[in-house]
Formats: structure tokens, C-alpha cells, sequence
């Protein structure tokens, strides 16, 4: 195509004749309209004077940095290094839009450092144009009025911003959410971190929303409570969104077909907020099956314990292996485990730091309660405060008048 294979070639400077000319307009059209013909361009070099474009480099060689694109980078005083560490490729385009990305994040209310931030970590914002940032500015605002807010975001979420692509999809989800009951708060918390969601076209997401709804029901859930159950669901893990309706059928069949009632698989669904449906049923049968030989149960005791602790579902067998042995090193018993199966959501890592926390006061975990070593962060430093607190009580009465024998 004639407009693409100009589009590659070397742009030489300012355009001193019209052959320059001609030459540098049909690369600027790369993209735009296909019918385009050249006597068009030809009747607009010959009748008018055109300004050439600052994003345009001079004497840029295939392979070579954009002089230009360096030149704007160090205006700003943004770090080249960090950007050729990671992304040179973006300082070898022969068209950026440094000085005007600037600008429209200064306007936005952005400071120097904060520009120079956010093209270090995202430089291919400098590759957006300034009509598809101030349309993406704009789809933005739909949930986030306030200017001051939404530059934070970027600054926080420069990737997510700067991804221009599916424009009509982004729109039409955003009010698809909102026609949903969704608040703009959770939508702006999806478009900074799943914006991969908006990608999907909006109807390709109220199918999934209707399988959901649909099952919720069959499940034995109400009317009254669905919509409630389903803004929670998704609030919780947008990515279900990414899941098929077929792979959500089969995933509570299977859950079916292992003999949970539909109260207990609508159970599952809730406390897995949704993740379930990232799995496979051949991934959930290995890590049940893995499970039932480590604890030696019956079905229905397994069952039981997957309903105490869904991570038995969940994680693959390694994850599991390896969570169970380091377990084990610090010498807890797998009928210890048994008991308090919710042990198995903690990273090694973790498991490990708070044993040697608990160590330190004297409390002895393998004949202790794993309770203790149990829950979020916050649950376990508030146990662990209530350990702390027992310990240093005195053991006796201070206050007390004493005994003393004459």
C-alpha cells in the first residue's frame, strides 16, 4: 500500500521542496482515511503552506533513537536510562507526541516530576496521540469527574490510561456497569486494575452476567437477593468477566457431580468470590484427589473440608505440596492441619515469619492451636497482641495488700 510503504521511509527534515512535502503528508496520513489519492495531496502542496508537526524527527536512521523524542525527554527531565532498560523500542518510533502528552497532563493538573514519572514507567504514552488521550480523558470522566482525581489515577495507573485501544468497547461497558448498579468508584477501581474487561465487547459481558444470574437462581438463590450477590461477585474478582459461560457451566456441574448440594456449591461460589470459574474441572479433580490421600478421609469428611477451606479446591497440587511440606518442616502434624485447614492459604513465607513471631514469646505451635497462626494480617496481629499481652500480665495482684506473718 502506497501510504504504508512511505510511512517507513526516512524522514528527512523540514520539508524544503514538494517533493518533501508530499512526502512528509502521506506519512502524517498512515492510518487515516485508505482513499486518499495523490493529486489531493499534490493540489495541497501547491496551494497552501503547512506547519510542520514538532513530533517529527530530523535525520532518524532504522534502528537509531528519535533525536527529536530525546531532546523533548530531557526538557522534562525524565530518566532515558529507565525507558532504555525497558522499552527502547519506543525511542526508535519516528513519531511521538512528547511535548503534547506533556501538556495535556499539565492541564489535567500534573507537575513536573509527576510527567516525568509517568512516562519513565509508561513511555508509550508518548506514542498516543493527543485525540486519542483526550478521548480516553473523556470515557475516564464518565466515572471520574473530578480532574484532580483522575490525574492521580494516571499517575498511580499510567498503563491502564495510556491503553487507547478499544475505545467503543471501554464506552459501552463503562454504561453497561452502571446501568447494572455498579458505583463509579468500582468502575474506576476495574479500569485502573482489570482494564482488560472493557476490552471484551459489552455484549460478550451481559452473557456472562446472564449465566451467572441464571445459576444463582437454579441454585436455590432469591430473586430479592440476586443483583445484590452478583455486584458483590463482581466487585470482588472482575475477571470472572473474562471466563466463557460454557467453562462457568461446566465448573458447577462438576462441583455438582462431586456431590455438593446446590446450597454448598452456591457456598463455594460465594467464598471463592468467583475464582472458581478461573479453573478447570481436571485441575479442581488433581487437587481433591491430592487432598483426600493426605488426609486419609471419606468423601463426605472431604467435603466438609473444602466447605471450611475452598483453598483444597482451589490451588494446584504443587502449590498445595509445597505448602503442606513446609508445614510439616516446622513440625505440625497433618492431623493438626486437618483441624485447621485454612493454615493451607498461607504462603510458606508467611507461615514461617509468624512462627517465628509466636516462637519468640514462648508459644510452642506444634501443640498449640493453629488458630493463632491463622487469618489475615490483621486477625493474626491481633492474636498475636492478645498472646503478647497474656505474657507480660503480671502473676499476681500488684494492688493486693500482702500477707505478712508477724
Amino acid at each position: 500500500m502506497l501510504c504504508s510503504g512511505l510511512h517507513s521511509m526516512m524522514l528527512r527534515g523540514v520539508a524544503h521542496s514538494a517533493k518533501d512535502t508530499v512526502t512528509f503528508l502521506l506519512a502524517r496520513s498512515h492510518g487515516s482515511s485508505p482513499g486518499l489519492k495523490f493529486l489531493s495531496f499534490w493540489s495541497e502542496v501547491t496551494n497552501r503552506s503547512f506547519l510542520i508537526h514538532s513530533t517529527y524527527t530530523t535525520d532518524t536512521k532504522p534502528g537509531e533513537e528519535n533525536k527529536k523524542t530525546i531532546e523533548d525527554l530531557h526538557r522534562l527531565s525524565v530518566d532515558i536510562k529507565k525507558i532504555r532498560r525497558v522499552k527502547e523500542w519506543v525511542l526508535l518510533q519516528e513519531v511521538a507526541y512528547v511535548p503534547e502528552i506533556a501538556r495535556i497532563l499539565r492541564e489535567m493538573g500534573a507537575d513536573e516530576p509527576a510527567i516525568a514519572s509517568i512516562l519513565e514507567r509508561c513511555p508509550e504514552a508518548m506514542l498516543r496521540s493527543p485525540a486519542e488521550v483526550n478521548s480516553q480523558r473523556a470515557l475516564w470522566q464518565l466515572v471520574c469527574q473530578k480532574e484532580n482525581q483522575l490525574i492521580k489515577l494516571i499517575e498511580q495507573f499510567p498503563d491502564s490510561f495510556f491503553a487507547t485501544g478499544y475505545h467503543e468497547n471501554q464506552k459501552a461497558n463503562i454504561l453497561f456497569f452502571q446501568e447494572l448498579g455498579l458505583k463509579n468508584n468500582i468502575i474506576t477501581r476495574f479500569l485502573t486494575s482489570a482494564p482488560s474487561i472493557f476490552h471484551n465487547p459489552p455484549e460478550k459481558n451481559k452473557h456472562v452476567i446472564e449465566t451467572l444470574q441464571r445459576n444463582y437462581l437454579s441454585l436455590g438463590g432469591s430473586d430479592a437477593n440476586m443483583k445484590i450477590w452478583i455486584l458483590k461477585l463482581l466487585s470482588q474478582n472482575p475477571f470472572i468477566l473474562l471466563s466463557t459461560s460454557s467453562a462457568i457451566q461446566e465448573n458447577l456441574e462438576f462441583l455438582r457431580k462431586s456431590d455438593f448440594t446446590d446450597h454448598e456449591v452456591l457456598q463455594l461460589l460465594s467464598k471463592l468470590k468467583g475464582f472458581i470459574f478461573q479453573l478447570t474441572p481436571s485441575t479442581m479433580q488433581k487437587s481433591m484427589l491430592f487432598s483426600k490421600n493426605v488426609f486419609k478421609c471419606s468423601d463426605q469428611e472431604f467435603k466438609q473440608l473444602v466447605l471450611k477451606c475452598p483453598a483444597l479446591l482451589y490451588y494446584s497440587v504443587p502449590i498445595l505440596e509445597e505448602r503442606l511440606e513446609g508445614l510439616l518442616k516446622e513440625g505440625i502434624s497433618i492431623a493438626q492441619i486437618r483441624e485447621t485447614p485454612m493454615v493451607l492459604e498461607l504462603t510458606t513465607q508467611i507461615v514461617q515469619y509468624r512462627i517465628k513471631k509466636l516462637s519468640a514469646l514462648g508459644y510452642s505451635i506444634k501443640s498449640g492451636n493453629l488458630e493463632n497462626l491463622n487469618g489475615t494480617k490483621k486477625d493474626f496481629e491481633a492474636n498475636y497482641g492478645k498472646i503478647q499481652s497474656k505474657k507480660e500480665r503480671p502473676m499476681f495482684n500488684p494492688v493486693a495488700p500482702l500477707n505478712i506473718e508477724d
